[in-house]
């Protein structure tokens, strides 16, 4: 992939747009098989961090993670449940049974 952030092309110029690279914290996990590239998604995240693939009926494109609320409006919204929300590790939540003291995570 070029990362090329302009390139002249006759008399104009044109923009490109490259999706930040992964990081650990990825907000939002799609499985590619299932999702259909309805971008219902894609309309109701509130800070635009999915962006509609270009290929039509492709799933749409993780442009800005670190922009992420993790309020999961995408995830509700996915008619074919395609979306996982992945939340950061201190804000997951976990619960310890007394008796025991086992953890677990939720």
């Amino acid at each position: 992939m070029n990362e090329e952030r302009s390139k002249k092309d006759g008399g104009g110029e044109k923009c490109y747009a490259f999706p930040n690279r992964p990081t650990p914290g990825m907000p939002v996990v799609i499985d590619e098989t299932r999702c259909t590239g309805c971008n219902k998604c894609v309309t109701i995240c509130t800070t635009d961090v999915l962006v509609a693939n270009p290929e039509k009926g492709k799933p749409p494109i993780v442009m800005y993670p670190e922009e992420c609320w993790y309020a999961a409006c995408c995830v509700g919204e996915c008619p074919e449940e395609c979306l996982t929300m992945r939340h950061p590790l201190m804000m997951r939540v976990h619960f310890k049974n007394k008796e025991t003291g086992e953890i677990k995570r939720t």
